[in-house]
């Protein structure tokens, strides 16, 4: 399993990103945390931007395809898509992640 985090500019774009990756099995899961203000360095410049973070639960095998499609649909130029493996976790859960990001 693995868990990927995605920044997204507003609810509307993180939601439609969330149902897309869920509807094709490419995440068994995704949360929208709202609220969450970045600050970085863009075009030479800080910028302070108010958020919405998506965190997404998919399978190791399916991250290729998770990813490429979060930047398909997303609005910015550069999107944030990174992913953390988990050291470990609660074996029905891994197992369930699993299955729901399985191909037919």
């Amino acid at each position: 399993m693995l868990i990927a985090l995605c920044t997204c500019p507003d609810a509307d774009i993180g939601d439609r990103i969330a149902r897309t990756l869920v509807e094709e099995r490419l995440a068994a899961c995704v949360n929208r945390l709202p609220g969450v203000v970045s600050t970085y360095r863009w075009n030479g410049a800080i910028a302070v931007d108010e958020e919405v973070l998506l965190v997404i639960k998919t399978s190791k095998d399916r991250y290729p395809a998770m990813q490429a499609r979060v930047v398909e649909l997303h609005p910015y130029e550069l999107p944030e898509v990174v992913a953390i493996e988990p050291g470990d976790g609660y074996a029905p859960y891994l197992a369930w992640v699993d299955r729901e990001t399985r191909l037919g």
